[in-house]
Parts: C-alpha cells; structure tokens; sequence
C-alpha cells in the first residue's frame, strides 16, 4: 500500500510508469482492433490513450505547482484555476477523432460506432492512468477488453437466434420483386416492412436496392436464410444490417 501511495504522487517514477500503461493499455485494445482491419488501430488507440494519460499527469502537474511553486504568483493574481477542465477538453476533442470512423455504406449500414465508442474509452482510461487510478485503470482495461473480444461472439449467438432479421437486397430488376416477395412468403416468412430505393440498382441497370423487415419461421435461421436467398436467380446482392 505505501507503493501504491507513493505511486500516486506527482514524481519521475510514476510519470514514467503511467505513461508505459498507457502505451501498453492502448496498444493492446487497438491490436484487435488492427486484426479485424477497423479504421482505428494500434498505433491510434495506443496514441490516444497515450495522450489522454498525458492530459491526466498535466492537471495533476498543474495542481501541484499552482499549490507550491506558483502559490505566490496565482495568489497576487487572484486566479482559480480549475485543472479538471483540461480532461474535459480532452475527452471532447476524441469525438472528432470517433466521428471520422462512422461511415453509412451503400446498403445503409451503420459501419465504425464500435471503432468510435472504443476510441472514447480508450481516451477515459488514459484519463485514468494518468491520474493515478490504478485500481480503476486495471477494472476498466478488462472490461474494454472483454466487450471488443469476447462480447462479439456473444452477441453473434444471440443474433443468429433472433425471429428478426434486417436484410439488404439489390434485385436484379424491379420486376422481380413480385417473385422474390412470393419465395419469402412459401418459406413462412412474414414480412414487416420493406424500403425501396431504385437510384441504388440504376448503376448496374434496371435493379433496385430493398431493406426487407423480416420474421423468421422457427425452422429458419439467419446464416441459413442468408444462403438459400443467394443462390436466389432474383437476387444480384444480399447483405444483413
């Protein structure tokens, strides 16, 4: 424990190994987001964090110096100084850096939330470590860790169970539709709702792009659906979202 105390105070040994775990911290959560090719990876976890941990060991430098050496000078000025303000600033201007990853593709796909969310919690860790949190830092890390590794596969499970599907068609030609609704219909599939969108299938001819709302029959699952519908004549791409 007086490690640890000692650890929490503003001196060289802990500046330096704050600045490691963040490093380290960020840079592993970033290597799996490098491994499945996300627009953040690495090296832009590993700086963020980084610099968040950074912004963290400067309020505390601030606090430091404006109570001993600067005491003097911030009291003939009659200035307050509040230096949670610069973590403020700090986890703000992550949202920018967050925004540049979301994107909405051509089959109207929500693509880089995850990436962005990550971003941010990269940046409050780094927050964290660099203000000397470590209980903190070691609870949040495992958890950031296991919702971008292992949260997915649960979430895949679950989904892959789900009665409800979201599904983009591009159909080879409008004039399919009627069939392609009718094969839906004679695999006990109700259909909710759907959204057309003909400027998306003009590039490639006479097609149209169709968001389907589906529920499924129990007998049906989604990877299962997925590859009945591609074999489909009517069908020129298919996508779930």
């Amino acid at each position: 424990m007086d490690l640890l105390d000692y650890l929490r105070q503003f001196n060289t040994a802990s500046v330096l190994l704050r600045l490691t775990m963040a490093v380290l911290c960020g840079g592993l959560i970033g290597i799996n987001r490098e491994h499945k090719r996300r627009p953040a990876g690495f090296r832009t976890y590993m700086l963020v964090c980084l610099g968040a941990a950074l912004t963290g060991i400067l309020s505390q430098y601030l606090w430091v110096m404006i109570n001993t050496e600067w005491a003097e000078v911030s009291a003939l000025l009659d200035k307050t100084v509040d230096v949670s303000r610069i973590g403020a600033k700090a986890i703000g201007g992550v949202g920018f850096l967050g925004a540049g990853t979301i994107l909405v593709t051509e089959q109207w796909e929500v693509k880089g939330l995850t990436t962005a969310a990550g971003l941010w919690a990269s940046a409050c860790l780094g927050l964290a470590i660099g203000a000397g949190f470590y209980e903190g830092v070691l609870l949040g890390f495992f958890s950031i860790f296991l919702s971008i590794k292992v949260l997915p596969y649960i979430e895949d499970m679950i989904l892959a169970r789900s009665r409800n599907m979201n599904l983009y068609v591009e159909l080879v030609s409008m004039e399919r539709m009627r069939d392609f609704i009718g094969f839906l219909r004679s695999k006990e599939i109700q259909i909710y709702d759907m959204e057309i969108d003909r400027q998306r299938g003009r590039r490639k001819g006479d097609g149209c792009g169709v968001i389907f709302y589906l529920r499924l029959s129990r007998s049906q699952s989604h990877p299962k659906l997925m590859t009945t519908l591609s074999y489909s004549p009517d069908v020129r791409t298919i996508d779930e979202i």
